[in-house]
């Protein structure tokens, strides 16, 4: 997948951490931020992926946009302890709108819009 890599070094890696489905552990504001937390995972041998969020895979942001750090599920514990221990917050999960809250504040907007017409207008 377009934006992937990994974040490992085959030497630090320690097997235990290598088994289970890939999960998202943590996440960066963009690449660099990324890539600090998969160096820290990786101080600790613990391996991780780096991969654009689905929101921001928008190859011409090259570094800007969010990342998510991913680590295989037998990590997953180990690395939140990691995180939480160097003082780095746990991002929460990206931003998404509920479908009725979204719709509400679009109806209002679309009011205050035909209100302002219905003024300019001569109402």
């Amino acid at each position: 997948m377009a934006g992937e890599r990994p974040a490992a070094d085959p030497r630090k890696v320690e097997r235990r951490y290598t088994e289970g489905d890939l999960v998202r552990v943590a996440g960066g504001r963009n690449q660099a931020e990324a890539d600090l937390i998969a160096g820290l995972l990786l101080e600790e041998g613990i391996p991780s992926l780096v991969r654009r969020s689905p929101a921001a895979d928008v190859p011409e942001m090259l570094a800007a946009g969010s990342r998510d750090v991913l680590v295989p599920r037998s990590a997953l514990e180990d690395a939140r302890q990691v995180l939480l221990e160097s003082g780095m917050a746990l991002p929460a999960a990206p931003f998404r709108p509920s479908p009725l809250r979204l719709g509400v504040a679009l109806a209002g907007a679309l009011a205050v819009l035909a209100l302002v017409a219905w003024l300019v207008a001569g109402g």
